[in-house]
């Protein structure tokens, strides 16, 4: 067998295993890209507000309102999205999250959001644990991202012409032929074109199912060290305070904010327990994951204790920070999002077509040989 029939035989044989999952991996993918435009059209009600010339509502009071209309739930987080976007306390009991939507300026209650039925975390879900527990979940969907870029890559030896002529032959669609001659052209092309941003996006997912790969990332860019280390948070001293204060957790996030003046976006982790710092953050831009500066403040007083700019921070940890952007196409704002759009849905369109030739093939085959 020469090499390229072997390369031929594996692709087949990985597509076969692979091919349903690596659809519902890219057709979830594709659905969820545009989810915040589709959420701000259908659930404007509750997710934009009136812009208004005047500061955000303390963190402190969206925790009692919060408290009042959840009591028996804890807060993890409190997050201001934007001048024109809610904020929202993100809640907590044994049983199930919640996440309450107020008027980042007057404080006033706007909706509680169940994540469980969200339509666009259940796609979120199944994107990344098909709908099972995550420890089974994530490796499934992990083995069928590495056989997807182990796919692509096969697939491309294959396309490969012989001969520079056949070059322009193999980059079109030959649309005047019989359907399975379309279909073929369809799978090889459409897979050439969109091998690289397809490759892009399958190792930046594989981040979310394995920590290994984002500590390869900050590796290679940085040669070398530990990111453990660089984003280890500092340690408090638990004696020298009897609880945490309402008042650090506000001064906490003014400082942010003053130190960030053109953010749009900020988030602040509440303490849970005695000994947990507040740990803030910033990010330049609405809705957008990366570029994020990170600070830490003391439970009791809110002084600060350590900072972490994102001027300052490691090439390495820069670039694992813009993982999901990168892989959602954030990063590149809207035209970002309908590459990862269109590519996503011709990833789908892959062990469809694939499908299609290995069945054409084998039932030509038999119908011959009867």
């Amino acid at each position: 067998m020469g090499f390229k029939t072997q390369i031929r035989f594996l692709h087949k044989w990985l597509g076969l295993i692979s091919g349903l999952i690596v659809f519902i991996i890219s057709i979830t993918g594709c659905i969820f890209c545009f989810h915040d435009e589709i959420k701000d059209i259908t659930r404007k009600e509750w997710r934009l507000v009136e812009p208004q010339n005047k500061p955000f509502i303390l963190a402190s009071e969206l925790q009692l309102k919060a408290k009042k209309i959840l009591p028996d739930y804890k807060q993890s987080m409190i997050s201001f999205y934007g001048k024109n976007r809610s904020a929202i306390v993100y809640t907590y009991s044994e049983t199930e999250n919640l996440y309450l939507y107020f008027n980042p300026y007057t404080g006033e209650y706007l909706k509680t959001e169940n994540p469980k039925t969200d339509f666009f975390i259940i796609v979120e879900n199944i994107h990344l644990y098909l709908l099972l527990p995550d420890y089974i979940g994530k490796h499934i969907i992990g083995g069928a991202t590495i056989t997807f870029i182990l796919l692509l890559i096969s697939g491309i030896i294959q396309w490969w012409p012989k001969k520079r002529s056949d070059l322009k032959r193999s980059l079109t669609v030959k649309w005047s032929a019989k359907w399975r001659r379309v279909n073929y052209d369809w799978h090889n092309t459409s897979g050439f074109y969109i091998s690289l941003i397809a490759l892009i996006l399958a190792i930046t997912g594989l981040t979310f199912t394995y920590e290994w790969v984002g500590d390869g990332v900050y590796k290679a860019f940085n040669f070398g060290g530990n990111k453990t280390i660089e984003t280890q948070a500092p340690v408090i001293d638990t004696t020298k305070f009897e609880y945490n204060t309402s008042a650090a957790i506000d001064k906490a996030l003014y400082q942010t904010m003053i130190k960030n003046p053109e953010a749009e976006m900020f988030y602040i982790l509440l303490p849970q327990k005695k000994g947990d710092i507040i740990n803030t953050g910033a990010y330049p831009h609405t809705l957008r994951y990366d570029q994020q500066s990170n600070y830490y403040f003391h439970p009791y007083n809110g002084n600060l204790i350590q900072k972490q700019t994102f001027q300052d921070k490691s090439l390495g940890l820069k670039v694992v920070e813009m993982n999901y952007g990168i892989h959602t196409g954030q990063i590149l704002d809207l035209p970002g999002k309908i590459i990862a759009f269109i590519v996503s849905l011709f990833a789908a369109a892959l062990p469809v077509t694939g499908f299609i030739i290995w069945y054409g093939r084998n039932y030509k085959t038999k119908k011959s040989k009867a």
